[in-house]
């Protein structure tokens, strides 16, 4: 039998890869926020816990490890869905190479000019000021 690439099936039908991580940051954020693990979060909105996993992948929501538990802040839910405007500002953050703790970090920090915090912000339906922050900080 001949060595295999690494990465080739034995057949040579494609490339054989891990199935996607879930990409999670450190335990970076306060130990008295409220945090909820993946399926809290699934229940909350009504979904399966894969269906969190995908937006955990896609970048519509962000989750930190807590003694080995993925887990996501509970500000980041508001009536049943994602909070309006995260997913967006997420975007904007990681379009700039933000990491996942960076952005964390940065939701959960106190700003006296927003005033409160971004996710403060965001719940309180100043998502485009929030944005424009987000945007702001590339420069």
């Amino acid at each position: 039998m001949t060595r295999l690439a690494e990465g080739r099936s034995q057949f040579g039908y494609g490339i054989v890869t891990p199935v996607s991580a879930i990409p999670a940051a450190a335990d970076v954020l306060a130990a008295d926020l409220e945090v909820l693990p993946l399926p809290e979060v699934a229940d909350r909105m009504g979904l399966p816990v894969t269906r969190v996993h995908q937006m955990l992948r896609d970048g519509q929501l962000l989750a930190e490890r807590r003694n080995g538990v993925l887990v996501v802040p509970e500000a980041f839910l508001a009536a049943g869905t994602v909070v309006k405007g995260l997913p967006g500002t997420i975007t904007v953050l990681r379009d700039q190479n933000f990491s996942t703790e960076e952005i964390l970090r940065w939701l959960f920090t106190e700003d006296d000019s927003l005033p409160g915090t971004p996710i403060e912000a965001l719940r309180g339906d100043r998502g485009r000021e929030v944005k424009r922050r987000a945007q702001a900080m590339g420069f």
